[in-house]
């Protein structure tokens, strides 16, 4: 008979590291550790704590995400429902307020907020964003625009010419430059200052300023279809240009694609994407280790697929799981730490709660 994996054993090894699990109601700084410069927040779209694990399985047991002791559990409900989209969700980590399913950067009544990447580039920090999808998409969407609208993609594009992030790497390039409008938005991005680029290896060529990489018209491919190490490249990357910015910087970076493997109920997309997320936590770690002064925090906007870890093995790298549903799920997803101002990310979390908790630690306000 199969067995299934129970998680117990994790969940009480999260609630030992934080007695307070219940308690845990505001997001105040505790003080006691000094503030980090830096921080690179690193979501794996629909990545719970059974994606992490299958992964952990097929790495047998060296999965980078493994290496943090300092674990929380994240709430991700939206304000309009129990099991949010990744609208809402990437909003309540980039804005820190509750919104509809579907809004990006506003709150249900349609006044936008500013995200942490705005509040941060207006206090003269360095700020980028690196995914796998379309940067337009809903959850690098929610650091740059306001719309009522995941959907809007060519007004999101629009968006990033209002801010001033340094360095955006990911897919989207037609909703720059093959819009309805007729507008070109790359020649837009290059008065702007911004050095474009369409390929990888043009990418890794640019040592300095502002980059707008888009390397795809659209999404890119899976990583098992021939995305390669672009994540991995473009964390490395964005790192070198950000960390010019002797004031700090904040970085968002998206494993974008777990969440497709959820919704497709295909344990193996899921497994690949999540080891490709797992080698940028690594070079973020390894930053962080060496820099001193960054925070690194990965988490989920949410669970994908409600999937349960089946018979496996550690010594193969076999996985196995059975998924509930095609769609999200309501269950809290993990978070891990590492880095200064750490400490303060433990027990059971709201998503709205990291936002408050990241604006605090850089000395940020609204």
């Amino acid at each position: 008979m199969k067995k299934i994996f129970v998680f117990a054993a994790i969940i009480s090894m999260i609630a030992a590291s934080a007695p307070a699990l219940h308690a845990q109601k505001t997001s105040k700084v505790s003080g006691r550790e000094h503030l980090p410069k830096n921080i690179i927040l690193m979501i794996g779209d629909g990545m719970g704590l059974p994606q992490m694990y299958a992964a952990y399985t097929a790495s047998c047991g060296s999965l980078h995400m493994a290496e943090f002791n300092q674990i929380a559990l994240v709430k991700t409900l939206s304000a309009s429902d129990y099991i949010t989209d990744s609208g809402a969700g990437g909003t309540a980590l980039a804005c820190g307020i509750k919104t509809n399913n579907g809004m990006i950067g506003m709150g249900p009544d349609s006044i936008p907020v500013k995200s942490i990447l705005k509040i941060a580039e207006d206090k003269g920090l360095s700020t980028g964003i690196v995914v796998t999808c379309d940067v337009t998409h809903a959850t690098p969407a929610s650091f740059i625009a306001s719309v009522k609208s995941r959907k809007q993609a060519e007004d999101i594009a629009m968006q990033f010419l209002s801010t001033d992030i340094d360095v955006f790497i990911g897919g989207g390039r037609d909703a720059f430059a093959n819009r309805r409008d007729s507008l070109n938005l790359l020649d837009s991005l290059a008065k702007h200052n911004y050095t474009l680029a369409s390929t990888i290896p043009a990418m890794l060529n640019v040592n300095q300023g502002k980059l707008a990489a888009l390397l795809y018209p659209g999404h890119p491919p899976k990583f098992s279809e021939g995305r390669g190490d672009m994540l991995s490249l473009s964390t490395e990357k964005a790192l070198e240009l950000l960390s010019k910015n002797q004031k700090g910087f904040f970085m968002m970076i998206e494993g974008s694609q777990i969440d497709w493997g959820g919704h497709d109920n295909d344990l193996d997309y899921v497994v690949n994407e999540t080891l490709d997320f797992d080698k940028a936590v690594g070079i973020a770690l390894e930053f962080a280790r060496k820099n001193g002064e960054t925070l690194v925090i990965v988490t989920a906007d949410h669970e994908t697929g409600g999937l349960s870890n089946m018979e496996s093995n550690f010594e193969t790298g076999q996985t196995g799981g059975r998924f509930t549903t095609d769609d999200h799920s309501g269950v809290p997803v993990p978070l891990y730490a590492f880095g200064p101002g750490s400490g303060n990310f433990k027990g059971l979390m709201d998503n709205t709660d990291v936002f408050r908790l990241m604006l605090q630690l850089l000395s940020l306000s609204r």
